[in-house]
């Protein structure tokens, strides 16, 4: 068992990187409007329910131009199974709206134009980009934060911070690491009942309630 913060790291990284190195996003989706339409309706919701949303949505709405002029009534119908769903359909029609007018129909692909979006903010910028273009980046939702206070990578009290922290940490393998913190923090770290008993890090972890083997 390493001793310094530094090999610690190291350690947590290459065993992370071993077992998801070829891990995706549950989210399913084909192109880059399905993907940023996935992640914001996933905010607060679970990438189950986003599925079983999803399809109908974009048999009505293939693309940005037509989720711009859709109805946000009928859009409010299709997504009404999600979480937060009349804020969700007025974002990602004025999103769509923002892309035609601001941006030629073409999302943009950099972090800055993204979360100038409707319904767009860090984490879901983020995640387009990693997710979609492969890029080096950190998203924190609440599995990313939770896995990272329990194996002592960040105690920042923000999902804002703790990104920081962890981009501290790790310089590269980012997009891996968080694919691998989702996964881990939806399957086996859980909030509740969190199955220490498969865990492949126990011996990390500085989790109080965690269980005994």
């Amino acid at each position: 068992m390493p001793t310094s913060k530094k090999a610690i790291y190291k350690q947590i990284e290459d065993i992370f990187v071993e077992r998801y190195r070829n891990a995706q996003t549950e989210l399913r989706y084909k192109n880059l409007y399905e993907i940023l339409i996935c992640v914001i309706l996933s905010a607060q919701c679970t990438d189950k329910r986003v599925n079983m949303i999803t399809p109908a949505l974009f048999e009505k709405y293939p693309d940005i131009n037509s989720l711009a002029n859709a109805s946000l009534d009928d859009v409010k119908s299709l997504i009404s199974s999600c979480s937060f769903f009349n804020n969700k359909a007025k974002n990602i029609i004025n999103m769509a709206k923002q892309v035609m007018n601001d941006f030629n129909g073409n999302i943009p692909l950099n972090s800055k134009d993204l979360k100038s979006l409707s319904g767009v903010g860090q984490k879901t910028a983020n995640v387009v980009l990693l997710e979609y273009c492969g890029e080096n980046l950190m998203a924190v939702d609440t599995h990313v934060f939770r896995v990272s206070h329990r194996l002592n990578l960040s105690k920042a009290k923000s999902a804002e911070e703790t990104e920081k922290d962890l981009n501290k940490i790790f310089k590269k393998n980012r997009n891996i690491l968080h694919q691998g913190f989702v996964l881990f923090g939806r399957y086996i770290c859980k909030s509740i009942n969190p199955q220490c008993y498969t865990c492949f890090v126990y011996d990390f972890c500085k989790y109080e309630n965690k269980l005994q083997k």
